[in-house]
């Protein structure tokens, strides 16, 4: 079974301005390409698990969230040689009793299934504390909870990552 670490996006791997619908309004942090292509020359999936409400309020489509993150794509590619492997987003309004929304674990389990993941040797990287819970209630390894847009947090976990790899 592979093993994995789940991201969150927003102010984890890209700062936030709110509802991105438009590449153009995309950008990564400078750290992230480089520390992802570690986690990836260690053996690791990437999957991003991220709570995307702008789809339930009608402020963005699946197309443009699509578009987005082929963007994502082609910055790792681009500046890492790396990619993700999985996407899995709840598109629900907060307010609604959905099954996926972070911090419930529908989200991680989905891509273990999907990825034939082994949960005991995955990790979370979020900037929340929904981020943090929905790794622990899906069983993984450890979650790491960081600074939003922190370079310094976002490095020291995916260096007790590696370490924990080993």
């Amino acid at each position: 079974m592979a093993k994995a670490v789940f991201l969150d996006r927003d102010e984890t791997l890209n700062p936030d301005p709110g509802y991105i619908r438009d590449p153009a309004q995309f950008s990564l942090y400078p750290w992230v390409s480089s520390e992802l292509a570690k986690l990836k020359q260690a053996g690791f999936l990437l999957v991003v698990v991220s709570n995307q409400s702008g789809i339930g309020r009608g402020l963005i489509t699946w197309d443009e969230l699509s578009e987005v993150h082929r963007k994502l794509d082609r910055l790792l590619s681009e500046q890492a040689g790396v990619s993700i492997d999985a996407y899995q987003i709840c598109p629900h309004h907060p307010d609604e009793a959905c099954s996926c929304r972070k911090p419930k674990p529908k989200l991680i389990l989905d891509a273990a299934d999907l990825l034939q993941i082994d949960l005991s040797k995955s990790f979370l990287i979020g900037d929340r504390e929904s981020d943090f819970k929905a790794g622990q209630n899906a069983g993984l390894q450890k979650s790491f909870l960081i600074r939003p847009g922190d370079e310094k947090s976002f490095r020291e976990a995916i260096q007790e990552i590696l370490l924990a790899s080993i």
